[in-house]
């Protein structure tokens, strides 16, 4: 039988129940030696009590384990460290049904599981490193929380998306800091909703630590074991840039319809006329001179053309990319006076110029419209009572950038209109016959080139315009373009 039980790949023991419970070694095959590092006699010498032999963090397990055993008159197992001679090995315990006689007596096998422990705990730390790694470096806010929704982890995308370290979210709840007051009750919904195993998924509203709003989509994730929540994974995803989109998307439909609406109906207002004018000659027995209507349909028409025009230079500086050629000021000014000298009251006004500075690089086209509907704007809101109509331009340019000062002494615009100017379709004056859309692409070209425009002006007294462009003459297109995006 020993020579049997000497071959079995374990440690084979027998122990007895004591008086007070505890279990007494009183045999042990002589496997242990090699085991254990002690012979069989010299183990059951030095360790009469069994619950001397298991380690002192494994010893409660141990404990609860044997005693369940006693009661239930069952077998039992048990997996822990024992610790002998200050040497510590992984073991497997398994026992039988005890024997009853004068003592309560278990008979088991110690199995060594130092290998398989060890390729666990490999397993383990790899599968940390891997989880560790994902949820730092996952492009989304990242937070869990235990069964009580108190912080445990945050990754380095929450740090980034709300402002906040872990030390200082740590054992905290998560919602006294990150959702804003008037959704308090929502946070604890959520809370309650995730705890009860169900996973949420909403578009709500999160604040930054320096208390900026972030547009976020929320995702709480129930993590369950045994049908019982033990904690609660939130994940964040920002969509501000997304709302911001679609606020400009509103915005741009709006104007869409407003544009459809006005183009439409400024395109037949003149139409109209004409059409009206035809149908009065045709009229029997009119003997109205025909020229005269003649020259009136040829006013219309020509209304409707640089109605037209105006249209057709709106769509292009909305598609067309920035082109980067010198400017020749002086050349663009008498120019653009030139090609305006058929509106009415062109020849009354006086130019002035001021150009100074270094080269200057811009798109020409752009430049071009903003002068032409800066200084078409100037002709008809000329201040007839004026005995001198004036259009004073400063330029001056450095290395960097371009100052210009483009001022006249009109009919101005009052102070409660200068905020509105720039509106598509918006007329300040009632002098104004034009299209509406001549200072709305001068604010959409300067900011195609990555300027700014200010304006001033006192009513009766004139109007200035102050724009400051960037000298393009070292930047690439694709430059333009993002600083573009960047003021957008």
């Amino acid at each position: 039988m020993q020579d049997f039980v000497s071959r079995i790949p374990a440690v084979v023991f027998t122990c007895v129940v004591r008086a007070d419970g505890t279990p007494q070694l009183n045999y042990i095959s002589e496997s242990c030696t090699t085991l254990l590092g002690l012979s069989p006699s010299d183990l059951i010498k030095r360790y009469t009590n069994c619950l001397d032999m298991v380690h002192p963090d494994d010893r409660a397990l141990f404990e609860e384990t044997f005693r369940e055993g006693i009661a239930n008159q069952k077998a039992w197992w048990w997996e822990g460290r024992l610790k002998i001679n200050n040497t510590v090995r992984w073991v497997e315990l398994r026992s039988s049904t005890p024997v009853q006689g004068e003592q309560l007596t278990y008979t088991g096998l110690i199995l060594n599981i130092d290998e398989r422990k060890k390729q666990e705990e490999e397993r383990l730390k790899k599968s940390e490193t891997l989880f560790n790694r994902l949820f730092n470096n996952v492009p989304v806010a990242l937070v869990l929380l235990d069964e009580k929704g108190k912080v445990l982890l945050v990754n380095r995308g929450f740090n980034e998306m709300f402002g906040y370290e872990l030390i200082e979210l740590r054992g905290k709840n998560l919602n006294d800091f990150i959702v804003p007051e008037n959704l308090q009750n929502e946070g604890i919904d959520l809370n309650n909703l995730i705890t009860s195993n169900n996973t949420i998924s909403l578009e709500t509203v999160r604040k930054h630590r320096n208390g900026k709003p972030v547009n976020v989509i929320l995702y709480g994730v129930p993590v369950t074991l045994e049908d019982k929540t033990i904690g609660i994974y939130g994940v964040y995803v920002d969509i501000t840039e997304r709302k911001k989109i679609e606020e400009e998307l509103k915005i741009r439909n709006t104007e869409l319809d407003n544009f459809v609406y006005k183009v439409s109906h400024d395109l037949r207002a003149p139409l109209s006329s004409v059409l009206g004018l035809v149908n009065l000659a045709r009229l029997p027995g009119n003997t109205d001179d025909p020229r005269m209507y003649i020259k009136i349909i040829g006013e219309k028409v020509q209304e409707l053309d640089r109605f037209i025009s105006d249209v057709l230079s709106h769509a292009k500086n909305l598609k067309m990319e920035v082109a980067v050629a010198k400017i020749e000021f002086v050349e663009m000014l008498s120019k653009t006076f030139s090609d305006l000298s058929y509106l009415p009251g062109a020849g009354e006004v006086e130019l002035s110029t001021q150009i100074t500075g270094e080269e200057f690089y811009s798109d020409p086209w752009r430049l071009g419209e903003i002068f032409r509907n800066l200084v078409s704007n100037s002709i008809k809101y000329r201040n007839q009572k004026q005995s001198r109509p004036l259009v004073n331009v400063q330029i001056h340019t450095t290395v960097q950038q371009c100052h210009i000062k483009f001022s006249d002494n009109g009919i101005g615009i009052a102070e409660p209109e200068l905020d509105k100017i720039f509106n598509m379709f918006y007329r300040a004056s009632e002098q104004s016959d034009g299209s509406g859309i001549g200072l709305y692409i001068v604010k959409n070209a300067v900011e195609k080139l990555g300027g700014r425009i200010h304006v001033k002006s006192s009513l009766g007294f004139g109007t200035t315009f102050e724009i400051v462009l960037p000298n393009l003459k070292h930047l690439q297109q694709t430059e333009v373009q993002y600083r573009y995006s960047q003021r957008s």
